[in-house]
């Protein structure tokens, strides 16, 4: 009797078979718009299904390795990557994922959305880099903070170029070295510190979790001489990698890799501690001001990105899992065809959708604070950047956890590669700041910058526009829209009670929810009937929590 082998076909083009991406992009960019666009996503696309994914499987199976001594004994602290990850780098800047936002010509061409075609790229490029899109993320950030005016020109001058240019040949990434073990996300406790030697200024210190740790640059956080204490006193600077400052060679003097970590997933993309001994660094800004609030430039960035990254991999998971289910037959049909099955994938599918639109969101309002310094869109983007974070983050997680499952003991065998789902989903709701510390900076939003009021009345707003969509719906995003004013005002009273900081995770999931649903009516307005479907579904089952599974399963064909 021959061996039975399930094959799995692999899923549909990630841009052309994304129906809900492109409504989204015909609403949010016009059609011209959206047609000016499609071209770059055709491109990475097509390199997504074909090269990149087999990248991305090279590096998953060959994981960096340090090498600390030469064949001489010299100590290069060099950290040896593969075929598959180099590869994921010269795509990301060939399809510039990165330098998309900064560049005259996409400017010029989308203005204020062209952040909304990055998001776009990103949906696609992510789930499959073997995490390359962190580097691409802090090299957004890093470059973000350096485009400041109160950026000395000769920095910027020295490294923006590099981040920003599509030239695989001449194209940098950036770490981040922030975190040290004695503080985490308490950066006041960080004990790096910044001493001025005539000209230069020397870094001195020990940070504990530094991501893409092979990039020619970092942004590190150091305490200048002098300084006062507390995080806001902490200057960012950048740190040469290496001795000639381009991507590889004799690791730059002072800098010292002690170790790659070993962690649950994102295992292609090389983490490092490293001490830092009088090494060389330039000052972003004047290390004599408080330097705290031009650092959070690059992490609003990177948070977005995160976002971003969990919406895309919840899609993408949605993807394999849908394709597997319409090529697999169990008691005598299709899985695809099961009701409760389909209820499963369906009610994934409205996840997803809520997820991208929230992550979408704040790269549009980003797009508007950076083009046309849109002050209302600056307000918003102080609480919607933490909530998109947080919400997302914690829906790739459960969403991942469902995928593993949709393929049964297959989904628990490496080899596969569905385990990755899971591992990899697990570092987003971390990474940048977990919920409670996120939902924290969302109640400080809220109390110090009156933030939640166009969230508010973005949710009121979407009530309205419901009544002729779905009087539920409407009727929904009504109550919840009254029930978040009366107790975002509560909080912005008193951020400090006890009351308030034990339920501001709560608050800050149900706010996040209770955006995205206004988001997902605003697509449906457009007569998008699976932005519709999705904005009936995700209110039912986030704002009233009811179970969708019923509904779901009768519109697995639209939602999937």
């Amino acid at each position: 009797m021959a061996r039975f082998v399930q094959p799995l076909p692999p899923p549909d083009d990630p841009y052309a078979g994304d129906r809900f991406l492109r409504l989204w992009l015909d609403r949010q960019l016009g059609g011209t718009g959206h047609a000016l666009a499609k071209a770059r996503l055709t491109d990475l696309a097509a390199d997504v299904v074909g090269p990149l994914r087999a990248a991305h499987a090279d590096a998953e199976a060959h994981p960096p390795e340090l090498v600390r001594y030469d064949p001489w004994g010299a100590r290069v602290d060099r950290i040896d990557t593969s075929a598959g990850w180099q590869a994921q780098r010269a795509a990301a800047a060939r399809h510039a994922v990165v330098a998309l936002p900064y560049l005259d010509e996409t400017r010029g061409t989308w203005g204020a959305a062209t952040r909304i075609v990055q998001h776009a790229l990103l949906h696609l490029y992510g789930p499959e880099s073997a995490t390359f899109s962190c580097p691409v993320a802090m090299a957004d950030g890093a470059a973000a903070l350096l485009s400041r005016a109160d950026v000395g020109r000769d920095v910027r001058d020295a490294w923006l170029p590099r981040l920003l240019s599509t030239d695989p040949d001449t194209a940098i990434t950036s770490g981040q070295w922030m975190t040290e073990s004695q503080g985490g996300s308490d950066l006041a406790r960080s004990s790096t510190v910044a001493r001025r030697d005539g000209q230069r200024w020397l870094l001195t210190g020990e940070k504990w979790f530094c991501s893409a740790a092979d990039s020619a640059m970092a942004v590190a956080l150091a305490r200048p001489d002098g300084a006062g204490p507390g995080s806001r006193s902490l200057v960012p600077f950048v740190v040469p990698r290496y001795a000639d400052g381009a991507n590889s060679g004799a690791p730059a003097p002072g800098v010292t890799v002690h170790r790659l970590k070993d962690k649950l997933g994102t295992r292609a993309l090389p983490t490092a501690e490293i001490g830092l001994t009088d090494a060389a660094a330039v000052p972003l800004g004047d290390p004599g001001q408080p330097g705290l609030v031009r650092a959070m430039s690059l992490v609003v960035i990177t948070r977005l990105h995160n976002a971003a990254a969990a919406a895309g991999g919840m899609r993408r998971g949605l993807d394999y899992a849908i394709a597997y289910a319409k090529a697999r037959h169990v008691a005598g049909g299709l899985l695809f065809d099961s009701p409760l099955h389909r209820a499963t994938l369906a009610t994934l599918a409205v996840d997803a959708a809520g997820a991208f639109v929230l992550a979408g969101h704040a790269f549009a309002l980003l797009g508007r604070v950076e083009v046309g310094s849109d002050p209302a869109a600056a307000a918003e983007l102080r609480l919607v950047a933490p909530l998109a974070k947080l919400a997302t983050g914690r829906l790739a997680v459960s969403s991942a956890s469902e995928y593993v499952e949709c393929f049964g003991g297959a989904g628990y065998v490496e080899d596969t590669g569905v385990p990755r789902l899971l591992r990899d989903a697990q570092v987003l709701p971390i990474w940048e700041g977990t919920t409670n510390v996120l939902a924290l900076d969302a109640l400080r939003a809220v109390a110090r910058d009156d933030a939640a009021t166009p969230v508010v009345a973005r949710v009121a707003a979407a009530a309205d526009l419901a009544r002729g969509l779905s009087p539920a719906v409407a009727d929904a995003l009504a109550a919840t829209a009254r029930d978040l004013g009366n107790r975002l005002t509560e909080a912005a009273a008193d951020p400090t009670s006890d009351r308030v900081v034990a339920g501001a995770r709560g608050l800050a999931l149900r706010t996040a929810y209770a955006l995205t649903a206004a988001l997902l009516v605003e697509q449906a307005a457009d007569r998008d009937e699976l932005a519709e479907t999705a904005a009936r579904l995700w209110t039912r089952r986030w704002l009233r929590g009811e179970d969708i599974a019923i509904d779901a399963a009768n519109y697995a064909d639209v939602l999937c």
